[in-house]
């Protein structure tokens, strides 16, 4: 794993992506640290007809409670929230979640851009977030606000992902802090957690 520096503790990290980044996560959370001193939101790409069913998939494959994100939702350490389908999930100033149904943004709902946009407008210089495989380009602006407001800013290593196309968009126009591979997700939580533990 390519790494820079944690130089601030980290309280929120967002992760977001789109076709081959489920396998992944799934991969990944088995392996989660015991204890997560910040809150994850997952922001995947996903048809506007899926259920809850990947909510169990997740929370089957690790101790930390899962849980779709609902309105006004304040955000706790140790949580997972997964953005539900077809809505944009937004981190508001108060620290709580809200959902939203206007236009989509890179032709996604959820758009991983707002996510990490509002995140950072939130969290600023304690937010990471993590862009995972995909075939767009969606989450390339709002890793460019998080860099500008200090955050921590991270893309799957475009070699090992399944599709390389949006990883390798951010490498194109931001210089990241991290590059993750494959098999390295859990690693990198497990190295914020380090970082950030009071």
């Amino acid at each position: 794993m390519a790494q820079g520096i944690i130089k601030t503790p980290v309280e929120l990290l967002v992760i977001g992506g789109s076709a081959g980044s489920l396998e992944v996560i799934l991969k990944a959370f088995p392996k989660l640290p015991k204890i997560l001193p910040f809150a994850i939101i997952i922001v995947l790409h996903r048809k506007q007809n899926t259920d809850t069913a990947l909510v169990h998939l997740l929370a089957a494959k690790t101790k930390h409670p899962v849980i779709e994100a609902n309105e006004k939702e304040t955000l706790k350490k140790g949580f997972i929230y997964i953005a539900p389908a077809d809505y944009h999930l937004l981190v508001e100033n108060d620290f709580t979640l809200s959902l939203d149904y206007s236009e989509k943004v890179n032709f996604s709902r959820p758009c991983i851009d707002v996510t990490f946009q509002t995140a950072a407008e939130t969290y600023r210089g304690a937010l990471a977030v993590l862009l995972l495989s995909g075939a767009s380009s969606d989450g390339v602006e709002g890793m460019e606000l998080v860099k500008t407001l200090q955050g921590i800013i991270a893309v799957q290593d475009p070699k090992t992902a399944k599709v390389s196309y949006m990883p390798q968009k951010a490498l194109d126009k931001i210089s990241v802090d991290f590059i993750v591979k494959t098999d390295e997700l859990s690693n990198f939580v497990c190295l914020l957690a380090d970082a950030s533990k009071v």
